[in-house]
């Protein structure tokens, strides 16, 4: 294979990829106008199930031009030489290969960031509050962008120079020495994340004493799971839309409330969302989620690790000598039909644990309350209640919520 067929499959597979994601987007669209199934009369009043129609399709509106920008950015950067330029720019720099790789990913990382900021602004402030979710202010956006940036410069920025440094000192085996540093902190936060990361945008308080608490302790002791920490978070000072997710293992394990959650469910249906979220522990979701991703991690750099320094990937985009940071955006184009799989595989079995963890709820708590929580937080967040069957087989890692209720329901 030369080096121009490569560049037109790269090409190609780029095409493929952004058409196959409007067809999916354009078939859902098809169905935002559905008749409401029968199992989910009541979600919505009339004047609701208009506005989540709305909400939908100028969401699905805005998302086709955003991605269409995305695609033409890529496609001029890729056939007007941008990574050939970016990679004599950085070589200007410097003679270090270390230096040349990170200067390169850093300015193509930080440039991309700040290129979707406005769209994260209009959506943030122009459909998110048309539509009542926003209660984020501009300088709260403003110092979250901030600390975006900052924590993906330094965080991201360490983890590159240690990759360089493994590629620069073994060269292919390099992976090896990856995957165990990404093992590593992906342990590291799977068990931290709530206590380093989540205090730097949100605040979190442990849950009060009162009846919710005592409710849920109560159930968690009828369960036998061992609780301490019960979180809340302020989610209500970005957004309406309202959430609970269940984090850490062991003696690190926490369950997290958002506020919105809190105010907009009542009691008995928030310990059947937190009884679903003890189901995923229960049923070892979060290991066997946590040992995929740290094996499907291994497959990719193992693959990676045969063909970053093929100078061929280099060569498809027009830069003549072979270096880790051409590699790994050519080896990412290509490897895109493969992750696509995996990813498609990963949200069935995601969409298999959460049956199984609607279904401990069920026999552990009820099934009513939490159908009942499920149809409120569809309401609040406006969200699809007829997406098409291809659509949800590709993107979605949850069944639908009639697929939801319809099992919880079943005897």
């Amino acid at each position: 294979m030369t080096a121009q067929i490569l560049y037109y499959i790269i090409l190609v597979l780029l095409v493929l990829q952004f058409l196959w994601d409007w067809y999916l987007d354009a078939l859902n669209a098809k169905h935002f106008n559905d008749p409401i199934p029968k199992d989910l009369e009541g979600v919505f009043d009339e004047t609701e199930y208009l506005k989540s129609q709305e909400y939908k399709k100028e969401s699905y509106r805005f998302s086709q031009w955003h991605e269409s920008f995305n695609f033409g950015l890529m496609f001029l950067f890729l056939i007007l030489g941008g990574f050939a330029f970016l990679d004599g720019f950085s070589r200007q720099l410097s003679d270090n290969p270390i230096i040349i790789s990170m200067l390169f990913i850093g300015i193509l990382v930080l440039s991309s960031s700040i290129i979707q900021i406005p769209f994260s602004y209009y959506d943030t402030f122009k459909i998110e509050e048309k539509f009542g979710f926003n209660k984020s202010t501009k300088k709260l956006f403003w110092m979250d962008q901030m600390k975006s940036v900052l924590m993906t410069i330094v965080l991201g920025g360490i983890i590159l120079w240690l990759i360089l440094w493994f590629y620069n000192k073994v060269g292919a085996d390099f992976c090896w020495y990856t995957w165990i540093l990404i093992t590593v902190f992906t342990l590291f936060m799977t068990l931290f994340y709530s206590n380093i990361i989540v205090p730097l945008f949100n605040k979190q308080t442990p849950l009060a004493a009162g009846d919710l608490k005592n409710a849920i302790n109560d159930f968690a002791q009828k369960a036998g799971f061992k609780l301490n920490n019960i979180y809340v978070i302020d989610g209500s000072k970005r957004s309406t839309k309202a959430n609970a997710y269940f984090t850490g293992f062991g003696p690190k394990k926490r369950i997290v409330l958002y506020d919105t959650l809190v105010n907009d469910l009542t009691h008995e249906e928030i310990v059947a969302v937190l009884a679903h979220e003890i189901g995923h522990y229960q049923k070892k979701h979060v290991l066997y989620n946590l040992i995929l991703n740290i094996l499907l991690t291994g497959l990719t750099l193992f693959i990676l690790g045969y063909f970053v320094n093929n100078p061929l990937l280099s060569n498809a985009l027009g830069v003549k000598e072979a270096s880790f940071h051409i590699g790994i955006i050519a080896f990412g184009i290509l490897y895109a039909p493969i992750s696509e799989i995996t990813g498609l595989l990963m949200n069935v079995l995601s969409r298999k644990f959460e049956y199984q963890a609607d279904h401990y709820a069920k026999v552990n708590f009820g099934a009513a309350p939490l159908v009942s929580a499920l149809k409120k937080l569809t309401n609040k967040s406006l969200s699809n209640l007829t997406p098409h069957p291809l659509y949800v087989f590709w993107h979605y890692s949850h069944p639908t919520l009639l697929q939801r209720i319809q099992k919880l329901n079943s005897k």
